[in-house]
């Protein structure tokens, strides 16, 4: 197995149990050796051994915090950084890596990270940066997970109670819009990417699935048309943009 952490004295007892955390590290011994470390402290952690398993598993569930390792193969951490952000610019990103060149740690911090870890490390460093990082994004990140109300032009969404209101009048929505519409909002003049959304709510970017979309979003642009300021647009290539203007 690599030597790519020092042994550690001791270690502190944190209470962090509905914390999960996705680890993407190719090196399997290593990986299991974190894995097994953070568990011990508290965290959910999933392992992914490689970028593509990480983002399928990134699109699948919601996840406090990432480390990533850069070195991968299929696609890099650093690829894979830019990827997520396209779609989450906020969850909390840690690199570990063997490169320790300032231009290989600035490069880290332009795809999108909040830290770099250099290996070796020891495991006391690696739990004092993954609760700094938690520290510093919980504000912003409670924020993004339960906020259930949006302002969309003349309408109100209640993600909640699936409950699209305009001038009094009420839309209720099915699961499916509901979270479909959920995920727009939240990416309101951005782009939500096609295979995230189908990976988060139908699990699966397959044909079908797809397709599948296509006709929820024709509904959704339906219950929308009373705004003219509110339209969703295909992106080429990508997927969809709610637009709303002022």
């Amino acid at each position: 197995m690599k030597k790519l952490i020092k042994k550690t004295v001791k270690e502190t007892d944190m209470d962090n149990v509905k914390t999960q955390i996705l680890l993407v590290e190719d090196d399997p011994n290593l990986g299991m050796l974190l894995q097994e470390y953070l568990e011990a402290k508290g965290f959910d952690t999933k392992l992914a051994t490689d970028g593509k398993k990480g983002f399928d598993a990134f699109c699948k569930q919601e996840f406090d915090l990432l480390l990533l390792d850069v070195m991968m193969p299929v696609k890099d951490g650093l690829t894979l950084a830019k990827e997520i952000r396209v779609t989450d610019k906020n969850v909390p990103i840690i690199f570990l890596t063997a490169k320790s060149m300032k231009e290989d740690t600035m490069e880290g911090f332009n795809a999108g990270a909040d830290d770099y870890i250099t290996k070796p490390f020891e495991m006391e460093e690696l739990l004092a940066r993954v609760n700094a990082v938690l520290r510093r994004s919980s504000k912003q990140r409670v924020h993004n997970v339960e906020d259930v109300n949006f302002s969309i032009g003349a309408y109100t969404f209640n993600s909640e109670t699936q409950v699209l209101i305009s001038n009094g009048k009420e839309q209720k929505l099915t699961t499916k819009e509901s979270q479909l519409m959920r995920l727009l909002c939240v990416h309101k003049n951005d782009v939500l990417d096609r295979n995230f959304a189908l990976k988060t709510i139908w699990h699966d970017d397959n044909y079908f699935n797809g397709r599948s979309m296509d006709v929820y979003i024709a509904k959704l642009r339906k219950y929308l048309k009373d705004d003219s300021k509110v339209e969703i647009v295909n992106v080429h290539g990508k997927g969809f943009k709610l637009l709303v203007n002022s």
